[in-house]
């Protein structure tokens, strides 16, 4: 499910560990600050803190599922113009068959 294949890809997948990184220490560091007052006040607030980062993470992974999804469709046309000639060329033995 990673884009392995370039740059954009190896930069696309650092961000999505980075925004992790985000979530799970956004939501530490405010339960931990939170804790003091009140367990159900540091809940909640962590869940607050941790939107923004769970936000960069289903966008990137949307990125990802993109490029996914350009991936296989170069892929199948690829397969589908192999399928053409071999048919085209089938169609055509035929046809000379068919003068003999």
């Amino acid at each position: 499910m990673r884009i392995q294949r370039s740059k954009l890809g190896s930069l696309i997948n650092f961000l999505l560990g980075a925004s992790w990184a985000l979530v799970f220490i956004s939501i530490i560091f405010t339960f931990l600050s939170y804790v003091q007052i009140n367990i159900i006040d540091a809940i909640f607030m962590s869940f607050f803190a941790g939107l923004p980062g769970i936000f960069l993470v289903v966008l990137l992974e949307y990125i990802i599922v993109g490029q996914e999804k350009l991936d296989e469709m170069k892929t199948q046309t690829k397969l589908l113009q192999e399928i053409l000639s071999q048919t085209k060329k089938e169609s055509e033995d035929i046809n000379t068959l068919d003068t003999l």
